[in-house]
C-alpha cells in the first residue's frame, strides 16, 4: 500500500509540473519508451533523407521509431518530388531553419490531411528535425524545421522525426531571416532536391 501511495503521489507531482510548464501530457508508457530510445539507426538507406542545398548535401537519419506517421509522410512527399525547389521561408539565427511550404509563406502544406501529433520526450539538440504546426497539436502537414542549437523549450511540444548526421554546415549556411519579422527571409535559399537515399541507390 505504501508503494502504491508513493506512486500515486509521484504521478500527481509530475502532472502538476507539466501543467505549470504548459506542456502536453505524456503518458508514463510514452515517457519510458522515449527514454529507452537510442540514436538514429545507421546505414539504413530507406530511412535516410538527403537534402541538396546550394552549398552541399544534408544527410538526415529519420526516426520511424519515434514518429512513424510523420516519417512516412515526409518520405511520401520526397518521393513525389514535393520538396524539390521549396524555400527556407523562415530562418532565425541561433534557433532554426523552417521549410516545406510550397507557397513560401508559412501558411501552406500538401494535399494530404494534417497528422496527429507523435510527441515524445526526445530532446531538441543541434540538427534535430521537428514538424512545424499551428496552435493545434494535430496540425503538422508538410512543413518542418531544423534546429541550429539545443532548444529545450521545444521538447514535448513538437514531433521529432529525424536528425542531421552529416552536412549540418550546409544548414548553417542557409540565408538568415529578419528576427524582427519572425525570421522571414527575402530571396530565400531553396532545397534543390530532396530524396530518400534508398531510391538514389536503386537508380545508381
Amino acid at each position: 500500500m505504501l508503494r502504491t501511495a508513493i506512486s500515486t503521489l509521484m504521478f500527481a507531482l509530475t502532472f502538476v509540473v507539466a501543467a505549470c510548464a504548459n506542456e502536453p501530457q505524456i503518458s508514463a508508457t510514452g515517457e519510458a519508451t522515449a527514454q529507452a530510445l537510442g540514436q538514429p539507426a545507421a546505414n539504413d538507406p530507406e530511412n535516410t533523407l538527403v537534402i541538396e542545398t546550394k552549398t552541399g548535401k544534408v544527410v538526415i537519419a529519420l526516426r520511424p521509431d519515434l514518429a512513424p506517421n510523420h516519417v512516412a509522410r515526409v518520405k511520401k512527399l520526397a518521393r513525389e518530388g514535393f520538396y524539390n525547389g521549396i524555400v527556407f521561408h523562415r530562418v532565425i539565427p541561433g534557433f532554426m531553419a523552417q521549410t516545406g511550404d510550397p507557397t513560401g509563406t508559412g501558411a501552406g502544406g500538401s494535399k494530404y490531411p494534417d497528422l496527429k501529433a507523435e510527441f515524445t520526450l526526445t530532446a531538441f539538440e543541434r540538427g534535430t528535425l521537428g514538424m512545424a504546426r499551428s496552435s493545434s497539436p494535430d496540425s503538422a502537414n508538410s512543413q518542418f524545421f531544423i534546429t541550429f542549437t539545443r532548444v529545450p523549450h521545444l521538447n514535448g511540444q513538437y514531433t521529432v522525426f529525424g536528425r542531421v548526421v552529416e552536412g549540418m554546415q550546409n544548414i548553417d549556411a542557409v540565408k538568415k531571416g529578419d528576427e524582427a519579422q519572425n525570421g522571414k527571409v527575402d530571396n530565400p535559399d531553396k532545397m534543390l532536391k530532396v530524396y530518400v537515399l534508398a531510391d538514389e541507390k536503386k537508380q545508381g
